[in-house]
């Protein structure tokens, strides 16, 4: 049964004559090029707004948050595959407008700052894209009126810059972030992966791969401490390491006895292993052909976007922008420190 198409509407005056729902309206805003990672928000957002909710998807190309030398005008059209694919997914109504209708008169001579938020990684590198990135979100919000807005954890600087615009100038909505979704390989969903060669594409993976290392030798390091730290029990218990370590059925070598010890009187400095455990992936990724340029690896404080220190405990973002070939690619996990796992 093919999914029914949303209805296309390209103005605000379009946009504004819609029938008030029941139920809630959600919006999923994109630049078009829509693939699996977009379709899952849509879903999200169907059921954020129920059955007699209004699902609206905004397919604007920002003109704004693109810096000079970037893919403004290779940036893929595909309106209406575009079509096919929100309506699939549960969208309602596509909001697709002309850049006359976004920013009548030209660019806009008020925008959004991100501030000193904007500065940092991304912003960074890009130079004022984040303000390009408030400036059409604060426009959208307001022209598609919505209960909720989703956007993906993919891009996690803009979903926390976001979040704050909407709590420092009292944004009426609710702010859901969808997690990542991943192709098979690991790589991270993304407009921009067309660009890749199949050799680039391998090289690309290095992304995910140092990530995934960062939190995989995160929780060996726990494991390896929280084995350390009964082992301490015990052998306050038993006045003797030989007695603690056969009461936990560990008859190892000196070495692993070695390394229990080392842990017990080590403090585990966790930060410092996830981001020395996702270097080493990237350094050995610079030296493939083609090889992977790193713009930045980070270990943030999602709610600044700050660099956490080594004894920082919490949740916190690991982020890495890298080139291959011609394409930039970002891409980031979430990692807890010094909670139960």
């Amino acid at each position: 049964m093919t999914a029914p198409r949303p209805r296309l509407v390209h103005t605000a005056a379009e946009l504004s004559a819609l029938p008030d729902r029941p139920g809630q309206r959600a919006v999923v805003m994109t630049m078009g090029a829509l693939h699996e990672g977009h379709a899952t928000l849509i879903r999200a957002a169907r059921d954020q707004a129920g059955p007699d909710g209004l699902v609206v998807v905004t397919v604007f190309v920002n003109p704004l948050q693109f810096g000079a030398g970037e893919d403004l005008d290779r940036y893929p059209r595909t309106l209406e595959a575009d079509l096919v694919l929100a309506g699939a997914a549960g969208a309602d109504v596509v909001f697709a407008p002309g850049v006359d209708e976004v920013y009548p008169g030209g660019a806009p001579r008020i925008r959004i700052a991100a501030g000193p938020m904007g500065d940092v990684l991304e912003g960074a590198s890009r130079p004022g894209h984040f303000d390009g990135v408030l400036t059409v979100v604060g426009k959208l919000l307001h022209l598609t009126r919505p209960d909720v807005a989703l956007f993906g954890q993919k891009d996690a600087q803009q979903l926390a810059v976001i979040e704050r615009m909407v709590t420092d100038l009292n944004f009426g909505v609710r702010i859901v972030g969808v997690p990542t979704v991943r192709e098979d390989d690991g790589l991270a969903l993304s407009s921009r992966n067309r660009y890749l060669s199949a050799a680039e594409r391998r090289t690309a993976l290095a992304l995910s791969r140092a990530l995934f290392a960062a939190r995989d030798r995160l929780a060996a390091e726990e494991a390896l401490r929280d084995r350390a730290s009964c082992t301490a029990r015990t052998a306050y218990r038993a006045h003797d390491r030989s007695a603690a370590l056969a009461a936990l059925g560990e008859d190892r070598a000196a070495a692993d006895a070695h390394a229990l010890a080392h842990a017990v009187a080590t403090p585990l400095r966790a930060p410092a292993v996830a981001r020395a455990a996702a270097h080493a992936v990237l350094e050995d990724a610079a030296r493939l052909d083609p090889p992977l340029a790193l713009d930045y690896v980070a270990l943030v404080d999602p709610a600044d976007f700050t660099e956490v220190p080594d004894t920082y405990e919490g949740e916190a973002v690991l982020a890495v922008a890298a080139k291959v070939g011609t394409t930039r690619l970002i891409d980031n996990i979430r990692l807890t420190f010094g909670a139960p796992r």
